[in-house]
């Protein structure tokens, strides 16, 4: 391959990892392999050579983000030199914002325990408590 080829295409794991939206390169090809990865709207494989102006959608948790391959890298540089690599589009930028102002908005869930974890004496009291309660079903010995 000419290095014009080497440099106008690139693998679809390996450029998930150079614009960082993976730790690392196997854990690239992990979620791809798990169909959370598209490529113009096609399911995509790890060995799936990507170009400029192609269109990525990836699922990360809850969101899927879409973004166009703006530039291709075999390296993983630093943060700012990956982010020159992609542009994410304005439905994917709103969707994200949505979703962090309700994470923000939502109830914190330690906000329902009143008392904390129970202690030693509330678990031996709570343990005495199931222990000699019965109820009228417990007790029927039958015909």
């Amino acid at each position: 391959m000419s290095a014009t080829a080497a440099e106008t295409r690139v693998r679809l794991d390996k450029w998930l990892w150079a614009a960082r939206f993976y730790k690392t390169r196997g854990l690239a090809a992990d979620e791809i392999g798990r169909g959370r990865v598209s490529v113009n709207g096609q399911a995509a494989k790890s060995s799936r050579e990507l170009k400029p102006g192609d269109l990525v959608a990836l699922r990360q948790g809850p969101l899927t983000r879409t973004v166009r391959v703006v530039a291709l890298s075999l390296v993983r540089g630093p943060a700012p030199q990956a982010q020159a690599l992609f542009e994410e589009t304005p439905e994917s930028l709103a969707a994200r914002t949505r979703a962090a102002e309700a994470a923000r908005l939502a109830a914190e869930p330690a906000g329902a325990i009143e008392q904390g974890r129970p202690t030693k004496r509330d678990r031996r009291k709570l343990a005495d408590w199931q222990r000699w309660s019965a109820s009228a079903d417990d007790l029927d010995t039958g015909p």
